[in-house]
């Protein structure tokens, strides 16, 4: 059977009180519409049509930068969901087959439920098929009514009577609809008390002809979350947070506060893992097998490879952190670093733009910046790459089993030849040859007495 996908997503979102349309507010760092639309495209639809207001400029064009596949259909007045599927079905031609519709507002949907939907219809040669299910508190929602058990409408919480205010199977807005039924639409009259065209009379308008209807309990109330307030995206992500953290804890991983991690749903991460409470792990992370990460600590964007250490209050962008690493605590290991595997950065070490080889220790106090750094290198407490000319940044290069004593300024650009020694407290402005010793410093002098004269003359 061919499939077509309508989103609905013409609402103008007042209640979120914000310029930004309803749904391209983020959960995570993801749109809501996004989660709905790569979830559609799972099922591989002739189609995925979008109903827009005619003002939905800044939809419009970040959904084609994201999704150039997508068709677009104006719904030129707030009319109601009938009439935004009326627009929406403008751009179907001659489609025979199914017209699956959703709303943009509900992230969450999951492609089984979609599927099990779908299957239903076919299986049970229904005209008409939708998700209900049974709400702990079901104001606001549509009550599915039925005679005999089978569905006959959906009452609409404003018109529904005491007594179908107590039901509490509802609809969820999500329908698979026969092409051949959607004509159907033209027999929907205005609701009186709302001045709209409401999609859920198409129900009874079929029933009462004799179609097949099927309302399917087949998703929890959660999956079905719509995000209308700023509360609802509230708990939205706090509601898709666990369910990530549930999955991984099912994978093998361990997570000891699954009300603090926060792990983007893009996020890969090893058996035997253990993440510590407040840890953030975002964008499209790589977390090997057997790590450790520690409480308050953010990885973006960055790869970490097996049994790798992070102690706590770490931030680490777009990195790669190689077998065998400790980091921190309290280290910032920024973009384009690669830390070798066996190294140990520690306590406010500040990495930026370098790479590191196997084994390097630096271990305090340290930034290097813009640098090539080979294997088994120490560097010293407080010692600084000078990468910045105040115009034009300049590379530093540390070759194999270097040790850089504390407190070691080098000025870029400059090269340490393998095996030298640099002596604390120097300030390096040329190459030092391999084996070398450099030594930059003031001799030191010692003025004995000066302390007691100093202190008679006060």
């Amino acid at each position: 059977m061919r499939l077509t996908a309508i989103i609905l997503a013409a609402g103008l979102g007042i209640r979120m009180k914000s310029s930004i349309p309803k749904v391209l507010h983020k959960i995570y760092d993801k749109p809501i519409i996004h989660y709905i639309i790569e979830t559609l495209h799972q099922l591989q639809p002739e189609k995925i049509i979008i109903v827009i207001n005619e003002d939905s400029h800044i939809l419009r064009n970040s959904l084609e930068n994201t999704f150039p596949s997508l068709t677009f259909a104006i719904q030129q007045d707030q009319k109601g969901t009938a009439d935004a599927l009326k627009a929406g079905i403008s751009q179907l031609k001659d489609f025979q087959g199914i017209v699956l519709v959703v709303n943009g507002d509900t992230p969450f949907i999951s492609l089984q439920t979609l599927r099990n939907l779908l299957d239903l219809n076919k299986s049970n040669s229904e005209d008409i098929s939708f998700v209900s299910f049974i709400a702990k508190n079901p104001e606001g929602y549509g009550r599915v009514i039925r005679r005999d058990g089978r569905v006959i409408k959906i009452v609409e919480e404003k018109n529904a009577t005491k007594k179908q205010k107590e039901i509490q199977e509802v609809n969820s807005g999500i329908y698979a609809i026969k092409s051949s039924l959607l004509e159907l639409l033209n027999y929907i009259k205005i609701d009186p008390k709302k001045g709209e065209y409401f999609l859920t009379d198409l129900v009874e308008i079929a029933a009462s002809k004799g179609y097949r209807v099927g309302a399917h309990n087949i998703a929890n109330e959660e999956e079905l979350i719509g995000i209308n307030t700023r509360e609802d995206l509230h708990l939205a992500l706090h509601y898709l947070k666990k369910r990530i953290a549930k999955t991984w804890l099912s994978n093998g991983v361990t997570i000891l506060d699954i009300n603090t991690a926060f792990i983007h749903p893009d996020v890969q991460i090893g058996r035997d893992t253990v993440i510590y409470p407040n840890v953030f792990l975002e964008g499209r992370t790589i977390i090997g097998q057997d790590c450790k990460i520690y409480s308050n600590t953010r990885i973006l964007n960055s790869v970490l490879g097996n049994n790798v250490f992070i102690k706590d209050c770490c931030v680490i962008e777009s990195a790669q952190i190689m077998d065998g690493t400790i980091i921190g605590p309290f280290a910032h290991i920024r973009p384009d670093s690669i830390i070798g595997p066996m190294s140990k950065v520690g306590n406010f070490v500040e990495i930026k733009k370098s790479v590191l080889g196997r084994g390097v220790k630096a271990s305090h106090l340290s930034y290097l910046g813009d640098s090539e750094i080979g294997n088994n290198v120490n560097i010293g407490a407080g010692t600084i790459t000078c990468n910045y000319d105040g115009r034009s940044k300049y590379k530093t290069t540390i070759e194999d089993d270097v040790f850089v004593g504390s407190d070691t300024q080098l000025v870029a650009p400059v090269r340490v030849g393998r095996g030298a020694y640099i002596g604390s407290g120097s300030t390096i402005t040329k190459d030092v040859p391999a084996g070398s010793l450099a030594v930059s410093r003031a001799k030191q002098k010692n003025i004995e007495g000066w302390v007691y004269r100093k202190r008679k003359q006060k």
